[in-house]
């Protein structure tokens, strides 16, 4: 993994070389936490509150029941999205139209991924992983969830490439993934929370 061998001292930073995926995915079997590859090394997730937790479930029961039988697979955080070459993110839920691989870590072609909002991570995850989403060939919708209220920012890839975003408040109301063909209910996604309209 990267420059430094064991029982070596590097040098300096230039020393330490980025990891690759392999290498990443191979040590990252062995830890208790969960990890992102950024920049080329492993960055810690934050842990989560049970509010996030709760909505994270949701989403993922929600998407089980509505995509049995297509050839769509919902994912947890889990598995990772590969944002660009040597870049893994690992979103809170997501759907996966490739190649199933039992053993593999990565979504193989992410079709749909949610993010729910956290106070340690909003701006970056609003802002920044967003645009990362943006540049994976297969993506088509990519979901912020508001953990204290009901409402989400749904950002969709149009047929000639480019991207809307709309914003969907209430519990009355559906998010809408043309490419899965399906409608989520809002009040599935906040089902069990207190949360006003």
């Amino acid at each position: 993994m990267g420059a430094v061998q064991q029982g070596t001292v590097p040098m300096s930073l230039s020393d330490y070389q980025p990891w690759t995926v392999a290498d990443f995915f191979s040590w990252q079997q062995d830890q208790e936490e969960r990890y992102e590859l950024v920049g080329g090394f492993p960055k810690l997730q934050p842990f989560r509150r049970m509010g996030h937790n709760l909505i994270v479930t949701n989403v993922l029961t929600s998407l089980v029941d509505l995509l049995r039988k297509t050839p769509f697979r919902p994912f947890s955080a889990n598995i990772g999205v590969e944002t660009f070459p040597g870049q893994i993110r690992r979103p809170d839920a997501g759907v996966d139209c490739g190649a199933f691989d039992p053993d593999g870590y990565l979504a193989a072609e992410p079709v749909v991924v949610f993010e729910v909002l956290s106070p340690s991570t909003r701006d970056f995850d609003r802002l920044r992983k967003v645009e990362e989403y943006k540049g994976v060939s297969s993506m088509r919708h990519i979901v912020v969830v508001e953990p204290e209220g009901p409402q989400v920012l749904v950002w969709s890839r149009e047929e000639q490439g480019e991207w809307s975003v709309e914003i969907i408040t209430g519990l009355e109301a559906s998010l809408p993934l043309p490419a899965l063909a399906i409608d989520l209910p809002m009040a599935e996604l906040y089902d069990r929370l207190d949360v006003s309209d």
